[in-house]
């Protein structure tokens, strides 16, 4: 089974796009959370997420396979809950603007979200930060045996670091953040999944920044928010 997995999207509907129209076609994609803060096309985002193909481009739209197996990140239930604690202003000005733009359908499809997910006839695990903490930040060094469970593949996200690691007992990734890569290369992540051989091809795909740089702008949002993604960081 060939898997397509992305992670941290952050309303960037720009980078989804032209993710989407390049990956190759998948048995599934799956998605480590974090569909929406931050750049402007929150409600576009999740509608992608749930099958609703309107917003993307025909290349992109043909290849979706369906609703989007994703679980909850932590924009995620800022948004959904209305609880920005702790965040800097340009999350927390990701979060207002996702509330003020997202539906009460789209509210409660991210409400809805689980913290953790399990898809591929058990094969695959999805968290957004950690198994054991869904906000630990667990970069690609950290990986361990331990993260594993049962499943032959632990899927996780929240770091915008794109990484794996292979064990006996299985593997343990992160694709990569589509919408605010934070590894110095700006270029949209995601990767491909083997499950049949377990093994994983990291891919990056450039994507028309200065778009997003004007939507912020255009939203209101923080200007660094669209400036960030010139450096990937």
């Amino acid at each position: 089974m060939e898997v397509g997995v992305i992670a941290d999207v952050h309303g960037n509907l720009e980078a989804l796009d032209t993710v989407l129209s390049e990956m190759p076609a998948v048995d599934r994609l799956v998605c480590a959370g974090d569909v929406v803060g931050y750049n402007p096309w929150h409600a576009e985002c999740i509608e992608v997420m749930r099958g609703n193909d309107d917003p993307l481009s025909e290349a992109a739209a043909e290849s979706l396979p369906g609703p989007v197996p994703t679980v909850l990140g932590n924009h995620d239930r800022a948004v959904a809950f209305d609880a920005a604690y702790g965040f800097n202003e340009m999350a927390a000005a990701g979060v207002r603007h996702a509330r003020e733009n997202c539906s009460d359908d789209q509210l409660s499809w991210l409400e809805g979200l689980p913290e953790e997910r399990v898809v591929c006839d058990g094969r695959l695990k999805l968290v957004h930060g950690h198994p054991r903490d869904p906000d630990r930040y667990t970069y690609p060094e950290e990986y361990n045996a331990g993260m594993l469970g049962d499943e032959d593949a632990l899927v996780t996200g929240h770091t915008h670091v794109q990484g794996h690691a292979v064990f006996d007992e299985g593997l343990v990734m992160n694709p990569g953040s589509v919408g605010q890569p934070r590894d110095d290369d700006p270029r949209a992540a995601y990767a491909l999944l083997d499950l049949a051989e377990c093994t994983i091809e990291a891919r990056r795909v450039e994507y028309d920044i200065e778009a997003v740089v004007e939507a912020v702008g255009e939203a209101g949002l923080p200007e660094r928010i669209g400036t960030r993604l010139r450096s990937g960081r």
